[in-house]
């Protein structure tokens, strides 16, 4: 028995098993990363040191979790009840209605389109994908208009929970032209992205192959009727049970992207030493935007480098940084410019990052994905740059 258990043992550190390891995975992969892991919490804790280091981490994420998760929770929920009256009485397709005829001289995109863009900013980017699964609704589209979907509807995801947060933290007029500006990044993104599509694949200015004699008639499955009562109470259980979904899916890219963005973004919090607690760091972020400061001022009319941190974090999960805006806020550092800057770019970008790959891909469009990319960064950044001045336009008059 011993004899057995000594040539397991040997067989698990020997030559030939380091050499499988070694051909099933990438060693250069593993380095790089073990450099970067390193030298990032290597360089905080030797400026923090490490006990204060490990302290203000934990402390963040759990300041984040308390007083800003659970804050933009309770307006998913809320906001996910609204929505959901709204498409069991009609009010949806009022609005889609209203905006068919914007559809095609702004985008490009048959009037249906805007049903699109409805959902999307009542709930979230993946809404898109949804819709552009049926039939029934794509039937409308030739190819290249349906891949730039995956733009025009992530321009306003999450967009009712953004406006809604600025709002509620008093800057009413910062959102309102946050999202004339989200709108006008919208446009250059889907306009861009249908002009990248047809120059390298001329082939897909042709209508969909899988459409045939499909029936527009807005059928509805028959469905036992129900008190208008029980409607309300169906749509306000339903629709806060999905808000109460988005607001669980946001908690990691808040309490992870955020934590660590915050680390790169503020000092020690008496401005001398570190104390281990929430929302010190080793201020990194607005040490490399200061050395472009006339870049951000001119374009954002950011007066303060830190805030280039909140569309830095959008590119990944807007969740992650609306919880940047409280922390924001309590240092002094916002006005209402500041925060139409971030509610355009916010709603625009709104993670694409983290979207557009799975989002193409679901579409059987993988090879447009760094077209789709490059479109909603430049489509982003303009929304930004619009919203800036569009209320510097408006302190004017």
């Amino acid at each position: 028995m011993f004899s057995k258990k000594y040539r397991t043992f040997a067989r698990l550190f020997s030559h030939k098993t380091y050499v499988r390891i070694l051909k099933n995975r990438k060693p250069w992969e593993t380095v790089i990363f073990l450099v970067v892991f390193l030298g990032f919490f290597g360089g905080l804790s030797a400026v923090m040191t490490l006990p204060q280091m490990l302290n203000t981490f934990m402390q963040t994420a759990y300041h984040l979790l308390m007083e800003t998760v659970l804050y933009i929770m309770a307006i998913t929920v809320m906001t996910g009840a609204i929505s959901k009256l709204f498409v069991e009485f009609g009010v949806v397709r009022w609005m889609e209605l209203a905006l068919r005829p914007l559809m095609k001289p702004l985008y490009n995109l048959p009037g249906i389109a805007s049903l699109g863009a409805v959902m999307t900013f009542l709930s979230d980017n993946p809404a898109i994908i949804t819709l552009s699964k049926e039939k029934s609704f794509r039937q409308y589209f030739k190819q290249y208009q349906l891949v730039s979907l995956t733009n025009f509807g992530t321009a306003f995801g999450m967009g009712l929970v953004v406006i809604a947060f600025m709002v509620g933290k008093g800057y009413g007029t910062g959102a309102a032209v946050g999202l004339i500006g989200a709108i006008i990044g919208s446009i250059i993104s889907t306009r861009l992205m249908q002009r990248f599509t047809l120059k390298s694949y001329p082939e897909l200015d042709t209508e969909l192959a899988d459409i045939k004699n499909v029936d527009d008639n807005n059928e509805r499955v028959d469905q036992p009727k129900t008190s208008t009562f029980m409607r309300v109470l169906n749509a306000i259980l339903d629709g806060g049970k999905t808000g109460v979904d988005i607001g669980v899916a946001i908690i990691p890219g808040v309490l992870v992207i955020s934590t660590i963005v915050m680390m790169l973004t503020f000092g020690p919090a008496n401005g001398t030493s570190y104390t281990g607690v929430a929302y010190e760091g080793v201020p990194v972020i607005p040490w490399l935007a200061d050395k472009v400061d006339f870049i951000f001022k001119w374009l954002f009319g950011f007066e303060h480098p830190e805030l280039i941190s909140f569309p830095i974090t959008a590119l990944g999960a807007v969740g992650a940084a609306l919880g940047l805006v409280p922390t924001f806020d309590a240092a002094g550092l916002l006005d209402n410019n500041a925060i139409a800057v971030f509610t355009a770019m916010g709603m625009c970008w709104s993670g694409y990052l983290s979207t557009h790959t799975a989002m193409l891909d679901s579409m059987g469009y993988r090879k447009l994905i760094t077209k789709a990319i490059g479109a909603h960064t430049i489509g982003g950044l303009f929304a930004g740059i619009s919203a800036h001045w569009i209320f510097v336009l408006i302190s004017l008059i």
